[in-house]
């Protein structure tokens, strides 16, 4: 079977077959593909059965990234909590894959991030590793939504952010941009991470046009919760949340989540996706699971059996994150521009 190279930023048929594909998310699309271009230089690709000049019925998008650090390998795709192989037909799924797999002569691996399993995957790629994908059905009434927010952990927040007079706003201006970045800033910082650079945000502002939101909960004129969401075919998506750890009594950051549940809501959007979980951060899965969310095991694929488990590096990560924590702000966010580049 003969396979065929896309460009997805300038053939048009990308856009029009993601548009169209019901399994199709928020990080296939032209736009999350063109940030990671603008922000990281990486080169896309779609491979596809379908020869130029006719409607596209399948495509597998990838993202080369080409680091001296950290090695070169193709991803689909980077900073993506998944990417499905949009391919119909089975038969024609181990072809592409295999591919793939003679794309990676020379490189150090490829993996692939699907949300849905495909045994196809595994004749061909190596389990690398396992996660939690979370998401609250939106369809039914906002009533039924709202019934399976945790009572303790959401509803009663939700009730105490409006007694506090919690006040918030909703839009894509520079001014909301920089409010969040900032809030963006101390989470990073308390979580010990560098924090992605702000030219990462504008581009996605930039590229997402109105599908994109960014909703900041301010107590006294000041900024203390934040969240980025995208939006896509009938999905919203949480991608970023950040907030001041100040004022986590207050209750913010569930009403931020209820007004995104309602906005989506009266949108007809049928779910939003709440991204992946680590299965050891068992304080993320549970606050997902107290604002409603259904949680399903993702799993990540690499093509080299070299390296198809994760190895483990927590003391080395734990030391990462002591130093980092250590960094005055100017070199934390130089940390994260110099890091990221490499870390898709």
């Amino acid at each position: 079977m003969p396979v065929y190279e896309v460009d997805p930023l300038n053939d048009s048929r990308w856009a029009t077959f993601v548009s169209q594909h019901p399994r199709s998310s928020v990080f296939h699309t032209p736009q999350w593909l063109e940030v990671l271009a603008r922000t990281y230089k990486y080169q896309v690709q779609v491979l596809t059965s379908s020869p130029t000049g006719v409607p596209l019925k399948d495509g597998i998008v990838l993202s080369k990234v080409s680091s001296w650090l950290t090695g070169t390998r193709l991803v689909s795709l980077p900073f993506s909590d998944h990417c499905e192989p949009l391919v119909g037909d089975p038969a024609l799924l181990p072809e592409l894959l295999l591919e793939i797999e003679r794309k990676a002569t020379g490189l150090r691996f490829v993996e692939l991030r699907p949300r849905f399993e495909q045994p196809a995957i595994e004749s061909v790629f190596h389990p690398h590793s396992e996660y939690f994908l979370h998401s609250v059905d939106l369809r039914g009434s906002l009533d039924t939504v709202y019934s399976r927010l945790h009572k303790d952990g959401v509803q009663r927040k939700i009730r105490r952010a409006d007694n506090e007079n919690v006040i918030l706003s909703q839009g894509r201006s520079p001014e909301l941009l920089h409010q969040f970045y900032g809030l963006q800033l101390k989470t990073r910082r308390r979580h010990q991470i560098p924090p992605q650079p702000f030219v990462w945000f504008q581009n996605l502002l930039n590229c997402f046009d109105d599908r994109l939101s960014i909703y900041v909960a301010n107590l006294n004129n000041q900024p203390i919760a934040s969240i980025l969401s995208l939006r896509h075919n009938e999905s919203m998506v949480y991608k970023y949340g950040c907030s001041d750890e100040k004022f986590h009594n207050v209750g913010a950051m569930p009403r931020l989540f209820w007004q995104l549940f309602q906005d989506a809501h009266a949108q007809k959007l049928k779910e939003v996706d709440l991204g992946r979980s680590e299965p050891d951060n068992t304080g993320l899965i549970r606050f997902k699971d107290h604002l409603g969310a259904t949680k399903t095991p993702i799993r990540y694929w690499r093509s080299s059996p070299a390296h198809s488990r994760r190895t483990n590096g927590s003391h080395a990560r734990a030391l990462t994150k002591n130093i980092v924590s250590r960094l005055p702000n100017p070199i934390f966010q130089l940390a994260g521009r110099l890091f990221y580049r490499h870390a898709g």
